[in-house]
């Protein structure tokens, strides 16, 4: 889902501020050359995502969801 300016502007600050003073974990199930096309200004992307990785230990997973996993077993019930 494509994210408003607005959205997108108060996303780049937190990640400044938070990265600034602790801690951040994030989780998403596109990968960082996706996330252009959720957010409408390339420029405030990048520098998002360059705030994200600068000190980051990226963890990527491949697999199924566990949520969806659970709701297959349930489904199935």
């Amino acid at each position: 889902m494509k994210k408003t300016d607005a959205e997108t502007q108060v996303l780049f600050e937190f990640i400044g501020h938070r990265s600034e003073s602790a801690n951040l974990i994030i989780t998403a199930n596109q990968p960082f050359s996706a996330w252009d096309q959720i957010f409408p200004d390339t420029v405030m992307t990048v520098a998002a995502i360059d705030q994200l990785i600068h000190h980051a230990s990226i963890i990527e997973m491949e697999g199924e969801s566990y949520r969806r996993q659970q709701r297959m077993k349930e489904s199935r019930s």
